[in-house]
């Protein structure tokens, strides 16, 4: 029986109008193969609203120049419009002041600041740094390069068979060595929602610090950094329904105020001789050459506009098209999902017996539904759960159910295909 006649009638529908966001998305009234686009790739790179095209168009149209640096009219009126942005940031982190807000070129920069600017500025020989084994390859390289260069070492904490965070084996791995714990708020692969709060509480209780990936997290749910109690937290725009090459990251002002800068040029200093220089003060340290003026004002119009929502609203959308899809591919005989943590956002990764991830994803797309299929920078969770690869499906604020339902049935005749 085909899954696509299994009893559903529990499964509610959402208030969420997403007929009315999807006409926000120009992208998504286009064809592939002469099916109608069914987008399932968010995890990877969300598609764009016209808020964020509009406020970009504008931007080069009528309010571009370098900024900080002139004191012209077009440049003061440029810089309000970046600084404006640092603003919305800070706002839709729950950060306590805009100084904390490091505007990057996207999660993995981030990442890769902290590991360059506290990392390896702090750490010695002998120190640990735990990093959730369900990490994408961005929160594990840089700490291993950090590690590699400081003489600290690099542990990996364990997660269930599940998808769960080993809350217990992480206490356990809890000693005065270690000086460093990086998880995601959010699996990219598993889907699963890490309690970072608790991690964080647990962290700080043996003096160590804690920097989240939350690329995935902020987009499913409200995040708050402050209540979170974390040292560190990055985010990257165009997982944000922004534009790509712009981030931010958020760090506690007295840990930016101890760091060195991440790279050398203008803006970032506050004096130069050829026999020394001296930093700016935070954030315009870490911020050094012409910074991505157009795609910072893109990132909060993105903000801007899902937060006309109300994250709630988003992640309760989301979660009954989770759950509906969830329902359908597990009523498939053969297809294991690869990840179950009762606590996920809009991921489900997968496999099919006797089929090869990418096989299935090629089907998928002849039939116009986009998926990924591969490791997803994930290597070492891969090992971890038995697999080579998956195919994945994400969903975002304007997924629907008759999504989930091209999808279970592309799958379906991709496995029909592939027998």
């Amino acid at each position: 029986m085909s899954v696509l006649t299994s009893p559903t009638a529990a499964l509610t529908k959402t208030r969420f109008d997403v007929d009315a966001v999807r006409k926000d998305f120009p992208i998504l009234g286009t064809a592939v193969h002469g099916k109608p686009l069914v987008f399932l790739d968010s995890a990877a790179s969300a598609q764009k609203p016209l808020a964020v095209l509009d406020a970009m168009d504008r931007m080069y149209r009528t309010a571009y120049a370098n900024v900080h640096r002139g004191i012209y009219t077009l440049s003061d009126l440029a810089t309000g419009r970046y600084e404006a942005a640092r603003e919305t940031i800070r706002r839709f982190l729950g950060a306590k002041d805009a100084s904390e807000i490091v505007l990057t070129s996207g999660g993995t920069d981030s990442l890769n600041l902290v590991a360059r600017c506290w990392a390896q500025a702090f750490l010695k020989p002998g120190d640990e740094i735990l990093v959730c084994e369900s990490e994408h390859h961005s929160n594990i390289v840089p700490w291993q390069i950090a590690a590699e260069a400081t003489g600290a070492k690099v542990r990996p904490i364990p997660v269930t068979d599940e998808g769960v965070f080993d809350f217990d084996a992480f206490t356990d791995m809890l000693n005065p060595k270690v000086k460093l714990v990086a998880v995601a708020h959010m699996s990219n692969v598993l889907g699963t929602i890490m309690p970072i709060k608790r991690i964080a509480a647990a962290t700080h209780a043996i003096g160590a610090k804690i920097v989240v990936d939350g690329c995935q997290g902020a987009v499913h749910q409200k995040v708050d950094v402050v209540d979170l109690g974390v040292d560190f937290y990055a985010i990257t725009g165009h997982k944000i329904y922004g534009p790509t090459g712009v981030g931010a990251l958020y760090g506690r002002r007295e840990l930016l105020d101890a760091m060195p800068p991440y790279k050398g040029g203008g803006d970032m200093i506050e004096t130069v001789t050829f026999e020394r220089s001296t930093w700016a003060e935070p954030p315009a340290r870490f911020e050094a050459g012409t910074p991505m003026i157009v795609e910072a004002v893109g990132l909060a119009a993105a903000i801007d506009y899902v937060e006309s929502f109300g994250m709630e609203a988003l992640h309760a959308h989301e979660t009954d098209v989770l759950d509906y899809a969830t329902t359908l591919l597990r009523a498939i005989p053969g297809l294991r999902i690869i990840g179950t943590a009762p606590d996920k956002g809009g991921v489900i990764s997968f496999t099919v017996e006797g089929a090869h991830p990418s096989d299935i994803a090629t089907l998928l797309d002849q039939r116009g539904v986009a998926v990924r299929a591969g490791h997803h920078c994930a290597q070492p969770l891969m090992v971890r759960m038995g697999v080579s690869a998956t195919t994945r499906a994400s969903f975002a604020m304007y997924s629907t159910r008759a999504e989930a339902e091209a999808l279970a049935q592309g799958v379906e005749r991709a496995m029909a295909l592939l027998r």
